[in-house]
């Protein structure tokens, strides 16, 4: 097996009872190790993303059975990675993270306690709050993070509306009604979370039109990926009150170029794609790898297998 998540992980996975043979990737090539393994164990660094819309190159997938990939979305990665036997993916693993920073901005643009906290007696005045119990949290893509955000905000007694482009067969929250189509649930909505994969069809499909659709209050938050949103159609709605708020943990490109007006909008939230990041999910990846390798050693099929077709 090839991996490139690095020494320690390296060494949890060569303890796994049928004794492993890890071979570490770290050279700006790790796609050369094709012909070497019969796992590769991937993560979406430069490298990959370097190589997006190239050729595919000489000898891929080589002797390859599976790839695995640390990241739940492949759009970092070049098309042909899917030329791979089998590439699954590290789904689910970051889920509850990521759910809850999106509760976190819900609560902050509804209570925004630094808009009231006082510094001195002169400050001192009674202002009200706003309020998450009765609003609707609108999801599009409810995938495990959709469905983990789903749980949080009906258990804070707020409505759910939601949609998804395709049935994989996991149970949704019950409580959560599911519309037909984005725009449904974007006019319904007072928090539209983007959970969606970024795909050639999910591309800048949060536009103007859609937009247009949302309530003039409304609080849009994204921990998806940045091209999914049309972000000059955002900055237009958000300066022309067509919106009310941004919370943004990815943009497109990251980071932005100096001078993005996102950096500084009054209306916007910005954080470096960070929802993601805790020592728990390092070690819910672990894990599941694990299992998955077990299983593989076994004969069996590993989970959350990427469809080449829908490309998640």
């Amino acid at each position: 097996m090839a991996s490139q998540l690095g020494p320690e992980f390296d060494a949890e996975l060569a303890a796994l009872p049928f004794d492993p043979k890890i071979v570490s990737v770290n050279g700006d090539e790790p796609w050369r190790v094709a012909d070497e393994a019969d796992v590769l164990v991937v993560r979406p660094s430069p490298q990959w993303q370097a190589m997006r819309g190239k050729p595919v190159p000489s000898g891929w997938p080589g002797r390859l059975r599976w790839v695995f990939s640390a990241s739940t979305g492949i759009d970092t990665y070049p098309a042909w990675l899917l030329d791979a036997p089998l590439v699954t993916c590290g789904r689910g693993t970051a889920s509850d993270e990521i759910a809850d920073y999106v509760m976190a901005a819900i609560y902050q643009r509804s209570k925004n306690l630094d808009a009231v906290t006082v510094r001195s007696a002169a400050e001192w005045r009674v202002q009200s709050l706003g309020g998450v119990m009765g609003s609707t949290v609108g999801i599009l893509g409810m995938g495990a993070i959709g469905q983990a955000v789903a749980s949080r905000a009906l258990a804070s007694g707020m409505r759910v509306v939601g949609v998804r482009r395709r049935d994989t067969g996991a149970a949704i929250p019950g409580g959560v009604e599911l519309l037909t189509g984005f725009a449904a649930v974007v006019e319904r909505a007072d928090h539209i979370v983007i959970a969606l994969p970024s795909t050639p069809q999910t591309l800048r499909i949060v536009n103007a039109a859609l937009l247009a659709r949302a309530k003039p209050d409304a609080h849009l938050i994204n921990v998806a990926r940045g091209a999914i949103v049309d972000q000059k159609a955002l900055v237009d709605a958000l300066d022309a009150q067509r919106l009310g708020f941004a919370t943004l943990d990815v943009t497109d490109p990251e980071p932005l170029p100096e001078g993005d007006p996102l950096y500084t909008h009054a209306k916007v939230r910005l954080t470096p794609h960070i929802s993601a990041h805790s020592e728990a999910v390092r070690d819910r990846l672990l894990e599941k790898l694990k299992r998955d390798l077990c299983l593989f050693a076994k004969g069996e099929q590993p989970g959350d297998v990427v469809d080449s077709v829908s490309r998640y």
